[in-house]
């Protein structure tokens, strides 16, 4: 996924991401968990495949190419659309068990 792509999904700004990096200052705690729940929902995605025995698969690339298609249980949005908040990564993952569980095809 395109850097800015993840940054735009993730609500944060460029500047504000670069700026912190140059001056080696943390994230905020709302920008941290932002990031710790993409992090989470990647581990989420490779424990579903590990499970399957698929040794090849590259959960952060897949995932990266899922979350910015539209989905009908979305009503149309793209995961990536709800990525900016922790409630809708929280959202996102249900999704993703659901689709594991095939309770939501």
């Amino acid at each position: 996924m395109p850097k800015e792509a993840l940054m735009d999904s993730l609500g944060l700004s460029r500047a504000t991401v670069n700026r912190k990096v140059q001056r080696k200052e943390m994230l905020s705690p709302e920008e941290s968990e932002r990031v710790m729940g993409m992090q989470a929902l990647i581990g989420q995605v490779q424990a579903m495949i590990d499970a399957d025995s698929a040794p090849d698969f590259d959960a952060a690339k897949w995932l990266a190419s899922w979350i910015a298609a539209p989905l009908p249980a979305l009503g149309g949005a793209t995961p990536a659309s709800f990525m900016d908040t922790v409630e809708g990564q929280k959202h996102i993952g249900n999704l993703l068990d659901m689709a594991q569980s095939g309770a939501y095809a």
